[in-house]
């Protein structure tokens, strides 16, 4: 199969590179951030319930500020439910966790902990645990 053609291009042309930003969105000279941009409220429409709702200037400014690109597809509500149910993120959707007791490696008191504890690391109780992880990473 012969070779593909391919545009070439020698090596003492001037090569012109595309903008970073959108023309409409490159950062200004005299913008105090580097982005100058003029955001308008929208109304988008909710993929779950198909209703519409209005994305704002103001969340449109934290989803650039975030480096988000794309816009909510849900409604706040639909959102809240979402991320409340087995879709969302943070753990939650796991539904009931087997807990299982060990004795705190730190005070002696009973910690209730989210996994089969073996023995050859220490089980910390919760208030050990946030103690521990507000002083700084350490080695066990």
């Amino acid at each position: 199969m012969p070779p593909s053609k391919q545009s070439q291009v020698p090596r003492d042309a001037e090569v012109t590179l595309a903008p970073l930003y959108p023309i409409s969105r490159r950062p200004s000279a005299n913008s105090e951030e580097g982005h100058h941009v003029t955001l308008a409220d929208k109304s988008l429409t909710c993929r779950d319930c198909s209703q519409e709702f209005v994305w704002t200037s103001g969340e449109q400014e934290f989803y650039q500020s975030r480096g988000l690109q794309n816009p909510p597809s849900r409604c706040p509500t639909c959102r809240a439910a979402h991320r409340a149910g087995d879709g969302g993120r943070g753990g939650a959707g796991r539904g009931d966790r087997e807990m299982f007791t060990a004795t705190c490696s730190s005070c002696g008191k009973e910690a209730r902990v989210p996994f089969q504890p073996r023995g050859d690391k220490p089980v910390y109780c919760s208030d050990c645990f946030q103690q521990r992880q507000s002083s700084g990473p350490r080695r066990y």
